[in-house]
């Protein structure tokens, strides 16, 4: 019985190493700062070949645009939008039947913060983006962040 129950476990491996999703999407956070109680924080978005990340502004109806989301801070005031910065790709996707927005290889998203504190704080929210390549979508990933303001 053993030997049977251990050769199912090992049939089974491959099939269970194949369910785990991958993420062809590297995130590196980090801020700069441009100004006296001014910083840019960037979530930069190394993505692997073929594969591409969506824009915040692509429409609905098509795949999931990204979202950045900001936990509220006391110490931090978010100046503007969060800006897109690399080469936007756009195309009609017959399978959405709608003009898709996308990032191929890095986008950089760019958000100007003002900070209400000379102590150091960490400025904290989420990232949720869906990637596809030529073959499939991989199901939207959401993702922690935290970038240090003031180190």
């Amino acid at each position: 019985m053993k030997k049977l129950l251990v050769a199912l476990i090992m049939l089974a491996m491959p099939f269970l190493a194949s369910a785990q999703l991958q993420d062809p999407v590297k995130w590196n956070y980090s801020a700069k700062k441009i100004a006296a109680n001014t910083y840019e924080i960037h979530l930069t978005a190394t993505i692997e070949n073929s594969w591409h990340l969506y824009s915040m502004t692509t429409p609905d109806g098509g795949p999931n645009a990204t979202v950045i989301k900001f936990a509220k801070n006391p110490f931090a005031s978010f100046e503007g939008n969060v800006k897109e910065v690399g080469k936007l790709e756009k195309y009609h996707d017959e399978n959405f039947g709608v003009d898709v927005k996308y990032f191929a290889n890095k986008v950089d998203f760019v958000q100007v913060v003002k900070t209400k504190s000379s102590k150091p704080f960490a400025v904290k929210g989420t990232l949720e983006y869906q990637v596809c390549d030529d073959q499939q979508c991989l199901p939207p990933t959401e993702v922690p962040f935290s970038v240090n303001i003031g180190k």
